[in-house]
């Protein structure tokens, strides 16, 4: 867990919850597996699947026959997620998440806190307020789970002495505690020097006009990958290659999957980067891959290493120079990602290779069925291509977990029926479902054409609310698919197959129980 080095400079890095339990977190990872490769001590831990399990092993106010039975079964329910079998039969799959996460939620809702295994939130603080975020902050023990984080974390600083505590903040579900767990080190330890990062982090850090309102919480903010910037605070010139990222401390820590996920990043930023209110060209984050040599061996060490019952790549999209060189090796273990539709995966000879090379499935970003649509949002695909991608990877063997956003600026009523239509024409080919409506970010140019207004009161929100050139505002869209969309027979049938919560986590999972893998 700790690499000792010649340099006095040591490091903890922070995982806070809440994100989903079920797989390490992968930024830290690779920060840490970055400062051991230069000979600089750190330690990792990941404070939400502590703090989670914590919480479901106290006792709760058993105040209905449902609670008591959840209360009275979670350490079944828990290991059952642990077990293979468990994702060959949804029922009881459904039993465990609802039971965990009606526990879970039970256990803060008396103080004004709604706990649930992908998410927190405060009815009295909100992470898009930067006065809420640091009365956090000064307040550590209002926290629902400060007495699970404070005392793992003054068991871990007083055993491994680190001059630097670095916490990863990617979610908003994660601020609040973030922000607590800050407070409480630097309450008990003022002399050691504290550190912020992560995705949502470095979205604050790019909107325009940007003031840090936490100067005097945090010693210091980086925006976007901290690899080098870490070593520049630990005095050490980065090597050329800066080496695998550390799981060493995650294995056997039981996470809420059948086997270990081994997490991996071959790329950060977008190769794309053409979409329409896309983040990552709103936040100018540019793209930057690892060669596909030194992501072959990263994984065949790892796998070595980890032995994972399942990959996750974790790029915003795997790159057609990544998908060819996975699909060119044998399998080393079962893998699934995101990818972008092109003409690629519309060839039957490559998706079969990609099978045989371990993908299980991928997560593909089609956002709309129809054409004028898919054009305005700058997706540079065709209905044509989607479908026959679509078919090609079922008859691979690939589960595809398509992804459809309702309510752009482009869309009105019968361009999300054509999307339906879409759906339901190519339903054979289509495993899983994503249905979100879209939200107008609120860094970039793309929402200067709009008339806006704030969406979510506080002055670190992301996302502002627009008037519709269509008059297709949020309040149509989901009529449209709570009443029409989600009950069309075809649509129904996918979306039954998702997993509560895990959603896309642990999808894979259940396409490979259907094909004998697990």
């Amino acid at each position: 867990m700790i690499s000792a080095g010649p340099q006095t400079t040591s490091f903890l890095l922070l995982h806070p919850p809440v994100t989903r339990p079920c797989e390490p977190p992968a930024g830290v990872s690779r920060l840490a597996g970055t400062l051991i490769s230069h000979g600089i001590a750190c330690s990792v831990f990941d404070a939400n699947l502590h703090c989670l399990s914590a919480m479901l092993g106290r006792a709760p106010d058993l105040d209905d026959t449902w609670s008591r039975r959840a209360w009275a079964g979670v350490k079944s329910h828990l290991d059952s997620l642990r077990r293979r079998d468990t994702y060959k039969n949804m029922g009881r799959y459904r039993r465990a998440v609802q039971d965990i996460n009606r526990l879970l939620n039970n256990a803060g809702v008396s103080e004004g806190f709604h706990i649930a295994l992908t998410n927190f939130s405060s009815d009295k603080l909100s992470p898009l307020k930067s006065g809420d975020l640091i009365r956090s902050y000064h307040e550590p023990e209002k926290n629902p789970f400060f007495e699970a984080f404070s005392h793992a974390i003054t068991e871990i600083i007083e055993r491994s002495k680190p001059s630097i505590v670095g916490l990863s903040l990617n979610f908003l579900a994660q601020a609040l505690t973030c922000f607590a767990m800050m407070g409480f080190v630097r309450k008990r330890y003022p002399g050691i020097r504290l550190i912020m990062g992560g995705g949502l982090v470095t979205s604050w850090m790019s909107r325009p006009g940007w003031r840090n309102p936490f100067g005097s919480l945090v010693d210091e903010m980086v925006c976007g990958p901290g690899e080098k910037r870490l070593l520049e605070i630990a005095g050490v010139k980065p090597h050329a290659y800066s080496g695998p990222p550390d799981y060493g401390w995650a294995v056997g820590n039981g996470y809420l999957s059948p086997g270990f996920v081994l997490p991996y990043s071959a790329s950060t930023g977008c190769y794309w980067r053409r979409c329409s209110f896309c983040p990552e060209k709103a936040e100018k984050n540019p793209y930057h891959a690892l060669g596909t040599n030194a992501v072959k061996t990263e994984i065949v060490g790892l796998v070595r290493l980890t032995a994972p019952l399942l990959i996750h790549f974790l790029d915003n999209a795997m790159s057609p120079d990544l998908l060819q060189a996975v699909a060119s090796d044998k399998a080393v273990a079962p893998w699934y990602g995101f990818a972008r539709i092109s003409a690629l995966l519309t060839n039957r000879d490559f998706a079969v290779s990609l099978r045989q090379s371990g993908c299980v499935m991928l997560k593909l970003g089609v956002e709309s069925g129809d054409q004028h649509v898919l054009d305005e949002m700058g997706k540079g695909i065709e209905k044509e291509t989607v479908s026959l991608a679509l078919s090609t990877l079922k008859r691979a063997g690939i589960a595809t977990y398509v992804y459809l956003l309702f309510g752009t600026p482009s869309e009105d009523e019968k361009r999300a029926r054509n999307t339906l239509e879409f759906v339901a024409a190519n339903a054979e080919s289509i495993d899983y479902l994503s249905l979100a409506v879209f939200n107008m970010p609120a860094l970039g140019k793309d929402a200067d054409r709009y008339e806006t207004r704030d969406f979510y009161e506080g002055d670190l929100a992301l996302y502002k609310d627009f008037v519709h050139p269509l008059g297709w505002g949020r309040l149509e869209v989901r009529r449209f698919l709570d009443r029409i969309f989600k009950r069309h027979q075809a649509v129904a049938t996918i979306l039954r197959r998702e997993p509560p919560f895990f959603t896309s986590s642990h999808a894979p999972f259940f396409s490979m129980a259907e094909k004998g893998m697990l």
